[in-house]
């Protein structure tokens, strides 16, 4: 028997058909009373748009007990205590609001969501995301094999309800920034590829804006060909991240970078953008900075032209991809096997990722285009006809804190009488 379309997946298609880009927020309180007034601000903010719930960072590693007893101490949590709290309290917090008309997507970060994906399911809701390799790698200690076996078990229930839920790969933002673009694909497709693996029928692949737009926009446009060749037996869609590393701490430059990560989401023709707001840079947002984010990102999208056509042939993006994408899948029968063992073998290295199971063997710096390139692919099959490199100096900190800062940079104004920082070095030419 075929599974109903999900609530959330059958918003994202009206939306494709009607080439709307939605937008969403990265939101997430603790008491239900705030997370409400938070999803009502969104459902009623008048641009098309998916709620979200972000869990805390209890829940995100079992620590259910803790997140109990701080909700009984009136302690505040740093996001939303769905399994302390339960799946009654969840109900009745999206009562009214979700529905077809706006879905609502659990956020979380936990590389073992088992117990995360149970109550959700109870609570009425569809829709979550992350991956074996990327909610492990940059928030776990948790061995990759531990989260691989884990992830099967949660995407297989997923897979066995009534209705067609969605996952979405957080593949493409490895650590937020400093990864080159055909890794994120990758690791974005491979996630996609292994929630298919286990029964998952809706998917999206996601990228996270870095700092070439030109860089950027191949990237996206590669991600969409491979989804195509690999994906064309389930439903997906691409998702984009406003940038997810060091943020303005201006706020005409946080309005610029938003602006610029919705010019690219149009440009590529991707549906989904979550988005950053002006407080990114200094604590976190209010509910009312998160919907004049959205109205901001809505409003630049409708100025913007028609989606460009994908340039012809294999961009350098796609044929990294690609050719990880192919390596990967080599080692074994199954994802849950291939992955762990990529990363055991170097075959996938993330740059400047501490995770025990991450060979951090990679590195990589930005040129002067401000285009993300390898410096040191390690053991990764990236031979120097599609990118790799073998350099043999390190990276200094002082490279590594510029490329950090780079739309700090670019974006904020520097003050008469500032002093010079790392965030304000120029790097030098990246050869």
């Amino acid at each position: 028997m075929t599974a109903a379309r999900s609530v959330f997946s059958g918003f994202v298609a009206e939306h494709r058909r009607r080439r709307t880009l939605l937008v969403q927020p990265r939101m997430g309180f603790s008491d239900p009373v705030t997370m409400r007034r938070g999803l009502r601000a969104v459902a009623e903010a008048g641009v098309p748009a998916v709620g979200t719930v972000t869990l805390d960072s209890y829940t995100r590693t079992g620590q259910h007990d803790l997140a109990a007893l701080s909700i009984s101490s009136g302690v505040p949590l740093n996001g939303y205590p769905l399994v302390a709290l339960g799946p009654a309290v969840t109900a009745e917090l999206v009562d009214g609001l979700y529905g077809p008309r706006f879905p609502v997507q659990v956020r979380h970060g936990s590389a073992q969501p088992e117990d995360i994906f149970a109550a959700m399911l109870e609570a009425g809701l569809d829709a979550s995301e992350g991956g074996p390799v990327s909610y492990c790698l940059p928030y776990s200690s948790v061995p990759l094999r531990t989260a691989a076996k884990s992830w099967s078990r949660s995407a297989s229930l997923l897979a066995e309800q009534a209705v067609e839920c969605h996952l979405e790969s957080f593949g493409g933002c490895m650590l937020g920034q400093l990864c080159p673009p055909g890794l994120l694909v990758a690791l974005s497709v491979l996630e996609c590829l292994f929630f298919a693996e286990h029964g998952v029928r809706s998917v999206s692949a996601s990228y996270a804006q870095q700092t070439s737009p030109e860089q950027d926009a191949e990237a996206l446009w590669a991600m969409r060909r491979l989804c195509a060749e690999e994906l064309s037996t389930v439903d997906y869609h691409v998702v984009l991240y406003t940038y997810m590393g060091l943020f303005p701490e201006s706020a005409a430059g946080a309005r610029e970078l938003v602006a610029e990560s919705v010019r690219l989401a149009v440009r590529t023709g991707t549906e989904r953008l979550i988005v950053k707001t002006t407080a990114e840079a200094h604590r976190i947002p209010t509910v009312e900075e998160n919907v004049e984010a959205l109205r901001l990102a809505h409003a630049t999208a409708l100025e913007q032209p028609a989606p460009a056509a994908p340039p012809p042939g294999d961009t350098e993006v796609y044929a990294q991809a690609r050719r990880l994408v192919d390596e990967v899948r080599s080692l074994a029968p199954t994802l849950a096997e291939a992955l762990p063992a990529a990363f055991e073998r170097g075959l996938l290295d993330v740059p400047y990722c501490l995770h025990p199971d991450n060979g951090n063997e990679t590195r990589c710096v930005l040129d002067d285009e401000g285009r993300l390139q390898w410096w040191h692919t390690g053991r990764m099959p990236l031979p120097p006809a599609l990118g790799g490199r073998r350099g043999h100096d390190r990276v200094s900190a002082t490279r590594l804190l510029a490329d950090l800062s780079y739309h700090r940079r670019r974006l904020d104004p520097v003050l008469p009488g500032a002093r010079t920082g790392p965030s304000l070095i120029q790097p030098t030419s990246w050869e």
